[in-house]
């Protein structure tokens, strides 16, 4: 099976969490706070899909010209980002993820484009090239990809991970990514040759319910799957936007006895897990829950059966 002809392959992904470290064994790059992207280039058109598949070419028409970026037909992992303030923006960048509306997403490509950062390549000319090392891949973009206003390649170091990662913090950047320079690219599966160092961790969570506080404010109830059962996580009421928070309230709700291993909040509305959001929070709590959690946002790129309790 050719996977360019095919299109059905997902990213790679971040198998471990960590503090910042220096190795001569691994390069270091930022994190970037957007929404993973495979980007299929060709001679004349591009699809871009995110982690489920799914066709993005409608809500990023800025980037619609990018394939032209490429000197030959290849396949590129990135992230897509908005830049607001000089750093990247991930409500900015989800919210225009979950739009339908071309007019709405035409006038937000021009407020606040769209880019994309590609830093693997993953396919070239007519075959994959995944078991080349990592640096033998890195080498190999710039060489077939032309920057531009819409495109651009992630730049790395070497060696000196807890310098960058001092640097992204004093610049209020989400962390840095340490890869293994001899590390082969696995499509769909986690690996310990990627490692996150963040000072605040974040996590995707299934969307339960959500309840209210006497002073009206909402909190949703977050849960995981442990072992194919899930299980509560914690609840969270920092940053919900006004969209989300819409979307929420009108979701399919199910009954209390569907969650009748979590927390009997009073007066919850609960919903049956079909919404999956982002959260941000500064560490695990020693009994599991989280701490100064934020809502970052819900994503339609990752299915609540993919939310699975990570290890800190």
């Amino acid at each position: 099976m050719d996977i360019f002809d095919s299109k059905i392959v997902t990213p790679m992904l971040v198998g471990k969490n960590q503090q910042a470290f220096d190795s001569p064994d691994y390069i270091y790059e930022l994190k970037l706070d957007g929404i993973r992207c495979l980007a299929y280039l060709w001679e004349n058109g591009l699809e871009l899909q995110n982690k489920r598949n799914k066709k993005l070419n409608s809500i990023y028409p800025e980037l619609k010209d990018i394939y032209k970026q490429a000197k030959v037909r290849c396949l590129l992992d990135g992230e897509l980002l908005i830049l607001k303030d000089g750093k990247p923006d991930f409500f900015e960048v989800q919210r225009r993820s979950l739009m339908a509306n071309p007019v709405k997403i035409e006038i937000a490509s021009k407020k606040l484009p769209v880019c994309f950062i590609a830093y693997d390549i993953l396919y070239l000319k007519d075959k994959q090239i995944i078991d080349l090392p990592l640096m033998e891949r890195k080498k190999l973009l710039p060489e077939n990809i032309t920057e531009s206003d819409h495109i651009t390649i992630s730049r790395y170091i070497e060696t000196e991970g807890v310098a960058l990662y001092n640097a992204a913090q004093n610049q209020g950047l989400e962390g840095v990514m340490a890869k293994r320079k001899d590390s082969k690219y696995y499509f769909g599966k986690k690996t310990k040759s990627w490692i996150k160092m963040k000072a605040l961790l974040d996590e995707d969570f299934i969307v339960c319910g959500y309840y209210f506080k006497e002073s009206s404010v909402v909190n949703v109830i977050l849960g995981s799957f442990l072992r194919e059962r899930m299980i509560y996580q914690s609840h969270v009421s920092m940053g919900i936007s006004r969209e989300d928070y819409r979307i929420m309230t009108s979701a399919e709700e199910t009954t209390r006895s569907y969650y009748s291993n979590f927390p009997n909040f009073e007066n919850a509305i609960w919903l049956k897990p079909k919404l999956v959001c982002c959260v941000q929070f500064m560490e695990r709590t020693p009994n599991g829950g989280l701490r100064q959690p934020v809502f970052k946002g819900l994503r339609d790129d990752k299915l609540p059966n993919e939310c699975i309790v990570m290890a800190y």
